[in-house]
């Protein structure tokens, strides 16, 4: 094989390995994007409040849920907790400029205690999904 044919199929391999990375990139991109941010499942529960909306998400038991601010911008106080009945919340808390979350906790088929806030605003759900 001459050296013309090493460096043609040296590039169409680099080339194929290129379009694998590019097509991977994007399809995890459409998948996150269609979930709002990372949750997977379907959509329970949508508990709008002031300034934001809180995400719920139930697949195989878990429940998922991530705040939204209704207006990006500048970094705020945000947070998202989902709570099943008999343990602790899990909670992401902090300065954010979109959303807080995704948080995850496996419920089975436990209640579950939703919580969002963005800036001064909040809400709680009380125990759903029983």
């Amino acid at each position: 094989m001459d050296s013309g044919a090493i460096r043609r199929r040296i590039a169409m391999a680099a080339a194929a390995l290129a379009a694998s990375g590019v097509l991977g990139l994007t399809a995890t991109g459409t998948a996150q994007a269609g979930t709002a941010g990372g949750c997977g499942g379907r959509e329970v529960r949508t508990l709008p409040f002031r300034t934001g909306v809180t995400h719920v998400y139930k697949r195989d038991g878990y429940v998922c849920a991530i705040t939204v601010a209704k207006r990006p911008g500048a970094a705020r106080t945000m947070a998202v907790s989902v709570q099943a009945r008999g343990n602790r919340p899990v909670v992401d808390k902090g300065r954010y400029r979109h959303h807080a979350g995704p948080v995850t906790v496996h419920a089975g088929h436990r209640c579950v205690w939703v919580r969002g806030s963005v800036g001064g605003s909040t809400v709680s759900s009380g125990w759903i999904l029983c």
